[in-house]
């Protein structure tokens, strides 16, 4: 039981990001414009989109989880700070922490590995 709540916690907390990662190829001009909007180089766009689908299957698999959730995690520290700084507008204040937090729970995953059904394990 305690195996399968932890892969089953490792694709919740993947979920978003590999979804991100579609939305951003699915909508690549848009997204690009978007990030240019904050001052960003749109080229930036292509590591972010590996980052969103690499690290969260390898989170979900269990491979190389420790690497794949640091990454994350700085990645939502990074996206939180960059896009999200704005905190007299309700829904930016609420998007930064919920990155902030997304980011805590990549930490637990940067300190104890993936305990059940993982690749790392074998």
């Amino acid at each position: 039981m305690i195996k399968a709540l932890d892969l089953f916690g490792r694709v919740l907390i993947s979920a978003l990001f590999f979804l991100n990662g579609i939305f951003k190829i699915n909508n690549y001009e848009g997204t690009i414009g978007w990030m240019e909007s904050f001052g960003l180089p749109g080229i930036l766009i292509i590591p972010a989109i590996a980052l969103e689908i690499i690290g969260p299957i390898l989170i979900v698999i269990g491979y190389q989880t420790k690497i794949a959730a640091a990454a994350l995690s700085l990645f939502c520290f990074a996206t939180a700070i960059i896009f999200h700084n704005d905190f007299a507008d309700q829904v930016q204040l609420t998007a930064f922490l919920k990155n902030i937090a997304l980011a805590g729970g990549f930490l637990f995953l940067v300190v104890n590995g993936a305990k059940g059904f993982c690749l790392d394990k074998k």
